[in-house]
């Protein structure tokens, strides 16, 4: 079955996560992705623990469906297979410090030169242009300066960040919508353009309704522990054997949940019989609701809340989240065969399509795994690549190849 991105070729240059995870959907979707790796490999081969056959369980998380190929992009040689692989890309991703691709000699004016049709996609921390353009950004530094950390956590409490790096997975899923639509753009015009993507712009687009609210009113937003800014009841309450979330988000599920929670005093009383009042008098509300809810298990109240038609879910750990039969169901967690871990488990993908999936095809490669396959593919002999070898322009951890070239 054909896959959406079959026949784009994207050169990959980026390492860590943002770019990685921007490149794995892309090869989840069927791009043939070569990742392109300095001598020392992507930084987070050697992240960790934990690790899995010495392979980080980070590097593993977000580069399969991708071949490695080594080279040293500082060398005259490692530049010049760089462009012989450019000449036949469709895009290039790049997650360095802006700046750093015209060091290479390889900028954008050069790229699109040798290949005006060519894409290319670059992420970092502040964009390609204004007065931070070349600072260092990393996942926290956005998350803090892009004021997600000042509505994380409880009131009155030390900032906190998300649980996982979204600044990173959110800008690698903008740089691929950018790509999606560069390539529909080509394929009006025929011409490349540059797309550019950052983390604090991604936070900063993320915070859409608290944006407005302050660029309307001065007034800064607070965090709110697990509850909602505008919305109330929608948050996290404990019960007697844990925690569960429910989400009251009209005055019609309000009603519903007094009815059935033998609260109907509440339904009409002028301190909450709108969410309006109810967010102004949240506290006295919360508290009501909490002493309720400390009554039962939290699965007791899901099913309850389930069976009146009114959003309500588990928090999950990790391994709670992972034996749901409906993550399974959804194939959110998949397995492919690795040369040194063997059955290895991965997420899943995402994004379904009904005629044309995607799909996980091949394991994240090993550093410099398919270093002889591609260079062969642009026309360099065995020789020449033991050369390239010998030279530290190239390398390969695969004996195989290494017993080829002997």
């Amino acid at each position: 079955m054909t896959k959406p991105l079959e026949g784009i070729r994207v050169l990959d240059l980026t390492r860590i996560l943002s770019g990685p995870y921007c490149t794995m959907l892309l090869g989840d979707m069927g791009a043939d992705i070569i990742k392109i790796e300095s001598p020392e490999g992507d930084d987070t081969r050697k992240w960790g623990p934990p690790f899995l056959e010495n392979e980080s369980a980070y590097y593993l998380s977000v580069n399969r469906n991708k071949r490695s190929l080594v080279l040293n992009l500082k060398s005259p040689e490692g530049k010049e297979i760089f462009i012989k692989l450019l000449k036949n890309a469709d895009v290039v991703v790049e997650n360095f410090r802006p700046g750093q691709m015209e060091k290479f000699g390889l900028g954008y004016e050069v790229l699109k030169e040798i290949n005006p049709k060519v894409i290319l996609a670059s992420i970092s921390g502040f964009g390609q242009t204004g007065r931070y353009s070349n600072k260092p950004g990393y996942d926290v530094i956005a998350q803090g300066m892009g004021g997600l950390m000042s509505v994380t956590g409880e009131d009155g409490r030390a900032p906190v960040k998300a649980g996982f790096s979204i600044a990173d997975i959110g800008s690698g899923m903008w740089a691929i919508i950018g790509i999606l639509l560069a390539l529909n753009s080509r394929n009006q015009t025929g011409k490349g353009q540059w797309v550019d993507a950052s983390l604090l712009d991604t936070m900063i687009s993320w915070q859409t309704f608290l944006a407005t609210g302050f660029l309307a009113t001065g007034e800064n937003p607070k965090p709110l522990g697990n509850a909602h800014q505008s919305i109330v009841p929608y948050q996290a309450f404990e019960s007697s054997d844990g925690y569960f979330n429910i989400g009251v988000g009209n005055d019609s599920l309000w009603e519903k949940m007094c009815n059935f929670l033998n609260l109907k005093h509440l339904i009409h009383h002028p301190n909450y019989k709108t969410n309006n009042d109810r967010v102004r008098n949240r506290t006295q509300l919360i508290a009501i609701l909490q002493e309720k809810f400390k009554s039962k298990t939290s699965k007791e109240w899901i099913n309850l809340f389930e069976s009146h038609g009114i959003p309500a879910g588990p928090i999950y750990n990790f391994e709670e989240l992972f034996q749901d039969e409906h993550v399974h169901d959804r194939e959110m967690v998949q397995s492919v065969p690795h040369p040194t871990i063997g059955d290895l488990q991965l997420t899943g993908i995402p994004i379904k399509l009904s005629d044309t999936p995607g799909e996980i095809t091949s394991p994240p490669p090993l550093l410099g795994q398919h270093s002889t396959e591609i260079l062969e593919e642009i026309g360099y002999t065995l020789d020449e690549i033991e050369k390239l070898y010998r030279n530290n322009v190239s390398s390969t951890t695969q004996p195989q190849y290494k017993r080829q070239i002997s």
